[in-house]
């Protein structure tokens, strides 16, 4: 008689920014992070529309961010176990935010305490529709059949072949995060200079190269999609945007036009990593090398 695969969850974090329509219909589970306004905490129930959050950075108000609640994530993951799941939680690179660490302290202590509980957490060295996209790939091979182990080894190996390229509007909100020195950011907005960003191995945000002018910003993300695609089957692209829907729009005729890629989700940046990237940015996700 052979033994029946036991059934597992996926779980990921909001920083994932996958649609919410997407995350109820694969049964997603999702880690809240969190984030205040002048005090007041959002995140879980708490939420602000996407636009009410980039309106009021487009106001002045700045934002600070939160790592995920290490009593939240146990009890999410203690929820879950209680309910018979294994559990593959797919995690924000821990080069951006302590949340993987959390998840994988929160886990550790759990299968410790209850008995044949299994966790596994991934980190994921990715960000935003990045991490998405990771989580889709499981996703779809969790549909296909695929089991716990076998997606979670398949994320490990594969990884780093999810590529990121970005490009933000306004400079002064990546000197806030420490990206670039005061100095380049007042030059850079004087002269229209418009960065091209990736992540790296490390999971860290890191500039490739400046251009003028915010359209051929546009079009370097694809131009750096090109070099790194070959090699690589690609019939999902990922774009993600900081209230700035027309831009990726643009973004991704270009991707249609050029490699004939039709099958592209689009959606905001989350709030936990809008507040470093601020209003305007845009960022492509897809598989390649290098990343």
């Amino acid at each position: 008689m052979v033994n029946e695969m036991k059934k597992f969850i996926i779980t990921t974090d909001t920083t994932c920014d996958l649609p919410d329509e997407y995350v109820k219909k694969h049964n997603l589970n999702v880690v809240p992070l969190y984030y205040s306004f002048d005090d007041v905490v959002f995140g879980e129930k708490n939420l602000l529309e996407p636009k009410d959050f980039y309106n009021k950075m487009r106001g002045g108000s700045m934002p600070t961010t939160m790592a995920v609640n290490p009593d939240t994530a146990r009890k999410i993951f203690t929820d879950l176990l209680n309910q018979g799941y294994d559990i593959l939680h797919i995690a924000f690179s821990s080069a951006l935010s302590g949340s993987c660490s959390v998840t994988a302290t929160a886990a550790r202590d759990l299968c410790e305490e209850i008995p044949d509980a299994n966790i596994r957490v991934i980190d994921s060295l990715c960000a935003s529709l990045g991490e998405g996209l990771l989580v889709h790939k499981a996703v779809m091979m969790k549909e296909a059949g695929k089991s716990m182990e076998e997606i979670a080894d398949w994320l490990e190996n594969n990884k780093l072949n999810l590529c990121h390229m970005f490009t933000v509007d306004d400079l002064h909100h990546l000197h806030r995060g420490g990206r670039v020195s005061k100095t380049s950011a007042i030059i850079g907005t004087l002269i229209n200079v418009k960065p091209v960003l990736h992540v790296n191995n490390e999971g860290r945000l890191v500039p490739l190269n400046n251009v003028r002018g915010r359209k051929k910003s546009l079009v370097a993300l694809v131009d750096h999609m090109e070099k790194r695609l070959p090699g690589f089957d690609n019939d999902t692209v990922f774009i993600s945007h900081g209230d700035s829907l027309e831009d990726a729009e643009y973004v991704a005729s270009l991707i249609k036009e050029r490699f004939g890629i039709e099958d592209i989700l689009i959606n905001y940046v989350s709030p936990t990593i809008g507040s470093h990237s601020g209003p305007g940015t845009i960022a492509l996700f897809f598989m390649g090398n290098p990343r």
